[in-house]
């Protein structure tokens, strides 16, 4: 089986962990490089995690370390949602890797233009780095098949009432993107929303049993505990966890368990109230060509075994 060649960017963070753990598990994904954006946590924390969680994992990848703060506005980092260090209250091993010598945005442009064949980004952070590539480096885009993004909404926020974070955190980065001309994946909160745990379904990660299983049924029940009560929660049941991040992977490793269409997308950067909107021109008032393939609905029960199945690879 041809491997599918990619690049994550991320910013560990705890859903992002369980993206990591899918990636890089499938024997469909040929992860190259992990670059850290600083998002959920600032860059020292999700730099640090990032090497720790893939030197947990037992995997041999590059890791690099991304740019410190957005474009133009100030960091701001979810720690209300993903603790102090990013990963809850689960410590990790001092990482037996090495993090790269390389800064992220040389990285990147170094496997994107030396690969046979093109590069899959896969994000589940802030898009400053792929952002600033694409500024800086056009000429990649010759060689990046698509990028796939967990990012943005069609209706409804997880930030401010009409913007999620991830693009909320750096939308001049995400508008870099939306119109650099490559192809764009956007898994919004639109089908996030829908790829959610039950609660039967944490109990059963650990009765796994594995130290890995432990660490993620900590993880998500910090998470769990961290969005009752939040406002974006309802109507969107109470009781469960969402691995939003792992849909950015999982479309790469199986387009077929989301429904989605083709949208024009602009990211609102000036209005102080609506900053980082994703605005998913679905009623074509713009009357602008597509550029970017919107994910509203996801075969849940499918993205859940895909999980499961990654968990047992470990």
């Amino acid at each position: 089986m041809a491997k599918i060649p990619v690049i994550i960017d991320t910013d560990p963070g705890i859903d992002d962990f369980m993206m990591l753990i899918v990636g890089l598990a499938h024997e469909k994904i040929d992860v190259r490089l992990i670059t850290t954006a600083a998002g959920n946590q600032e860059q020292d924390k999700t730099y640090e995690n990032a090497l720790r969680m893939v030197s947990y994992l037992g995997k041999d990848v590059e890791v690099a370390r991304g740019l410190d703060r957005p474009i133009f506005k100030e960091l701001e980092t979810a720690p209300d949602f993903h603790g102090e260090t990013g990963t809850g209250k689960v410590l990790f091993p001092d990482p037996v890797i090495e993090g790269s010598q390389r800064p992220a945005i040389s990285a990147m442009y170094d496997v994107i233009m030396t690969s046979d064949e093109p590069i899959t980004i896969v994000t589940s952070g802030p898009l400053t780095n792929v952002g600033m590539l694409l500024n800086a480096h056009p000429e990649v885009k010759f060689n990046i098949k698509k990028i796939s993004i967990m990012g943005g909404a069609a209706m409804g926020g997880n930030v401010i009432p009409t913007a999620e974070f991830n693009i909320y955190a750096d939308p001049d980065a995400a508008e870099l993107v939306f119109r650099s001309g490559v192809p764009v994946v956007m898994s919004g909160l639109d089908a996030t929303r829908e790829a959610y745990l039950l609660e039967s379904e944490i109990e059963a990660i650990r009765e796994i049993g594995t130290d890995l299983a432990e660490k993620v049924y900590k993880m998500l029940k910090f998470y769990q505990e961290a969005a009752e009560g939040s406002p974006f929660n309802v109507p969107y049941f109470e009781d469960v966890v969402r691995l939003h991040d792992a849909c950015a992977i999982a479309y790469v490793i199986d387009p077929s368990l989301f429904r989605g269409n083709f949208y024009y997308v602009t990211v609102e950067r000036a209005s102080p109230l609506t900053a980082g909107t994703t605005f998913v021109d679905y009623l074509n008032t713009l009357d602008m060509q597509p550029n970017a393939y919107v994910l509203y609905d996801v075969n849940r029960d499918e993205l859940v075994n895909l999980f499961f199945d990654a968990l047992h690879q470990y």
